[in-house]
């Protein structure tokens, strides 16, 4: 079963998946990095990840990813896009389509004593917030351009007509995308626009409807959208066939 709730971390999501039985979950929407077969879609966030005793990064997906091996049960902090680098001290294009344990990015140390923090929570998704906050309050803030990107880009509005309002050329932007979201603000963009229309589209709106409100020129194009960014139809994305 897979359930969130909003982070005391500014735009943040706190999330665990539990299997809901000895084969786990049919086959559910499912968080960052969740084990056992669910698809993990693109979402232009990164994740602080907890399972079976390891800390691990997920990095931002440039596709669709499927965890191996058997289902588990897996607990997250979801950060809001452009936030995590800062947050963990690497580049998001470092880490762009990667799992990674926590080690390979913090010293053994440091790490070890957050796992033993972690097991000894009765909550772990409760103890990854915590290492969170505490790491937020020790690093500077989130540049407030990358959340203004986010948000117009979201609203649907062009790169280059964005980049002409936050007073940065596109040479730039793209620099601070890489470091900030893993790739380029088209992809990033791509990559919202499909989060929109997939919200919309789960609401119950017939997919043509889904294209316009969601940006996309027509139908056609949103299907094609999806399917290069998910590897399946929408229909069956959405479980309809």
């Amino acid at each position: 079963m897979y359930a969130e709730r909003a982070s005391r971390l500014r735009g943040a999501v706190v999330w665990t998946n539990v299997p809901d039985g000895p084969h786990g979950p049919d086959i559910p929407d499912g968080p960052e990095g969740s084990g056992g077969g669910p698809l993990v879609l693109p979402d232009g966030c990164m994740d602080l990840l907890w399972s079976e005793g390891r800390l691990l990064v997920a990095g931002p997906d440039t596709g669709p990813y499927r965890p191996e091996g058997p289902p588990r049960s897996w607990a997250g902090v979801r950060f809001f896009p452009g936030t995590a680098p800062a947050l963990l001290g690497v580049p998001a294009q470092e880490l762009r389509d990667l799992r990674v344990d926590l080690s390979d990015l913090w010293p053994a140390a440091r790490v070890r004593r957050l796992r033993e923090r972690v097991e000894a929570a009765p909550d772990p998704a409760t103890a990854l917030e915590d290492i969170a906050l505490d790491r937020a309050a020790r690093t500077t803030a989130p540049d407030p351009l990358l959340h203004r990107l986010v948000e117009r880009l979201d609203e649907g509005c062009p790169v280059s007509a964005t980049a002409a309002e936050l007073g940065i050329g596109t040479r730039t932007l793209h620099r601070r995308c890489l470091s900030a979201f893993g790739y380029g603000p088209k992809t990033l963009a791509r990559i919202l626009r499909l989060q929109r229309a997939l919200a919309l589209a789960r609401s119950g709106t017939t997919y043509a409807e889904t294209a316009i409100r969601a940006g996309y020129a027509d139908q056609p194009h949103l299907s094609r959208e999806v399917r290069e960014l998910t590897g399946l139809p929408l229909g069956e994305l959405l479980g309809g066939g």
